[in-house]
């Protein structure tokens, strides 16, 4: 290990940063090193502006990707080594605001269903059922499931913050099915992995997104479905039988009910309650024209 990449996960630790926004940054600053083949001590200004426009133009990243990559060269410079960052030499860049792809109930019921396993229908119908995360789903434990008080407990989700989300009846059935399924009974993980799911550690996430991939072939759906899709469709729906944004945040483990408020734009019953000024108006009625 170098004496920089120490010095950065040293003071990632120390302000507690998760597991996987280490990786991120490490990554980021081993691959800005490697773009200039020079040590990232060394690198200024100049550097990083021509790799920010790199990361747009050649590699077509994300603004919410280049934002990140951005994030993790200023923590390295300011945290690590102690230089200032000028954030009008590097502005971060804007981001689009786009709807996510919602389901409808008929169509998440096609994709459960057209799962390629047994065990790829309990995931799919968990992620539906509790809106969690895909990385959230991968760590549930046995004990999470707490069939008395119906909840699942969600620990350590996005930010190290923990939850708790409702534990339907018909889930729960299904994940006692998939209990009974398993051919060694884990001791700690809900969604044990390797092959034959006898590990004794968690799937991987990418487990859950081509189990959704998949299912989404097999149930011919044109949309872009992917695992947080799912997340998505659990607000929205819950939204349009009458539940409200506060008790959605709670339930998605949002930070800011700002974040919830996307699924007012996605929910059918609060478009449709909505009428457009034009039925308001009394228009005379046009004559036909002749032809």
């Amino acid at each position: 290990m170098t004496r920089l990449r120490k010095m950065m996960l040293e003071e990632l630790e120390r302000r507690n940063y998760s597991e996987g926004t280490t990786r991120c940054y490490i990554r980021t600053v081993e691959d800005f090193s490697r773009r200039f083949k020079r040590s990232p001590d060394c690198l200024g200004p100049e550097h990083i502006r021509e790799y920010q426009a790199e990361l747009f133009k050649k590699r077509k990243l994300s603004p919410g990707t280049v934002t990140q990559r951005l994030a993790a060269l200023r923590f390295f410079y300011i945290k690590t080594l102690k230089k200032t960052w000028s954030i009008a030499e590097t502005p971060y860049p804007k981001k689009g605001f786009h709807l996510p792809s919602i389901l409808s109930r008929e169509e998440v019921a096609r994709l459960i269903d057209a799962a390629l396993t047994p065990y790829h229908r309990t995931l799919l119908m968990t992620l539906y059922a509790t809106g969690v995360r895909r990385a959230e789903l991968t760590h549930l434990k046995v004990s999470d499931i707490d069939s008395q008080r119906m909840v699942i407990h969600v620990q350590g989700g996005k930010g190290r913050k923990d939850r708790d989300v409702m534990l339907s009846p018909k889930l729960l059935e299904a994940l006692r099915e998939h209990w009974r399924g398993l051919k060694r009974k884990p001791s700690a993980w809900l969604f044990p992995g390797n092959r034959w799911h006898t590990g004794d550690t968690p799937i991987d996430t990418k487990v859950v997104w081509d189990a959704c991939k998949e299912a989404a072939q097999r149930a011919g759906l044109q949309k872009d479905v992917h695992p947080h899709t799912l997340r998505h469709c659990f607000a929205t729906h819950l939204l349009e039988a009458g539940a409200d944004l506060r008790t959605i945040q709670m339930l998605l483990g949002h930070r800011d009910l700002e974040e919830t408020t996307i699924y007012l734009h996605l929910s059918e019953r609060h478009l449709s309650a909505t009428g457009s000024p034009l039925d308001s108006l009394e228009l005379k009625e046009r004559p036909p024209q002749n032809e």
